[in-house]
């Protein structure tokens, strides 16, 4: 498991009977999560002491109970900073468990960058959200594209970017049908370095264009892959899809990248440390493929 362990203003300080109770910067909130179907005692004072608490509603979603949470607050990862602020179902909006994978980016671009200062790397971010593999890529030396269907989530992101002293990194900014903007990419003929997504069980375009990952996903990996320049250095899949187990990435991303491009991938599930009890938290599974 891919464990992103290098967090100081986030923590899963536990988590029992279908919550956890998490540390964002000074703020405590429990939400629920549906991999934690064990049931432990709920010995930390914290569980008590939370700043807010999301409820599921056993019709489906759920709301917010807060308890002096300010609206909108910010946390830092290393040298990057994310606005954080409760939004619908259960979101913050950040998937700290992903920071395992922005430092996998940000190694693989460093290294280039200090062999070969001057190569230009261009990264595509596809349902990039608010942005967190972006800035990653974006601080590490490269151009990143990000896209997402969402007008809301990409001016989030322009705020993190902000936050982060990246307002004037090479990022493109594209509110866009992901499927449809890589179509467009190909006929242009446009190549990238890296290419990351992070596609969603189901959702909606721009224009109420469908998604099904079960049915979408491995032909979007498929084009995708026509877009990596000959030089390519790698490609990411995030799922949190429970269909969607690690083999199953390795088996899609092989299939798509290898007999044209050669390299390797890996695929494992993506975890967090909780730690009342020194365990790993499950989080989704991540597929990579690189050189």
């Amino acid at each position: 498991m891919w464990i992103a362990d290098n967090w100081k203003d986030y923590e899963v300080i536990d988590c029992s009977k279908g919550e956890k109770l998490e540390r964002w910067g000074k703020y405590i909130l429990v939400r629920p999560d549906p991999q934690v179907i064990w049931d432990t005692k709920k010995i930390d004072p914290r569980w008590n002491q939370k700043n807010g608490h999301y409820h599921r509603s056993t019709k489906g979603g759920g709301e917010w109970e807060f308890f002096d949470l300010p609206q909108e607050w910010s946390i830092h990862y290393q040298e990057l900073t994310f606005r954080l602020k409760p939004f619908s179902f259960k979101h913050t909006g950040l998937f700290p468990e992903q920071a395992v994978n922005w430092d996998w980016i940000s190694s693989i671009i460093g290294e280039v960058k200090r062999k070969s200062p001057n190569r230009p790397i261009k990264v595509l971010n596809l349902f990039a959200y608010t942005g967190g593999a972006s800035l990653a890529a974006a601080k590490a030396g490269a151009a990143v594209t990000h896209v997402d269907a969402s007008k809301g989530m990409v001016t989030w992101a322009k705020e993190n970017a902000a936050a982060s002293n990246l307002s004037d990194a090479p990022i493109r900014w594209l509110v866009d049908d992901c499927v449809k903007f890589v179509e467009r990419e190909i006929r242009r003929g446009s190549t990238y370095d890296g290419i990351i997504m992070d596609p969603p069980s189901y959702g909606r375009g721009p224009k109420g264009e469908i998604w099904k990952i079960e049915e979408n996903v491995f032909p979007l990996i498929t084009l995708a892959a026509k877009l990596l320049s000959k030089n390519a250095l790698f490609f990411l899949v995030n799922s949190y899809t429970t269909g969607l187990q690690p083999a199953v990435l390795t088996y899609m991303i092989h299939t798509a990248l290898v007999p044209n491009l050669g390299g390797h991938v890996e695929s494992s599930e993506i975890g967090l440390p909780v730690s009342a009890t020194g365990l790993i938290l499950p989080c989704g599974a991540s597929g990579r493929w690189f050189t």
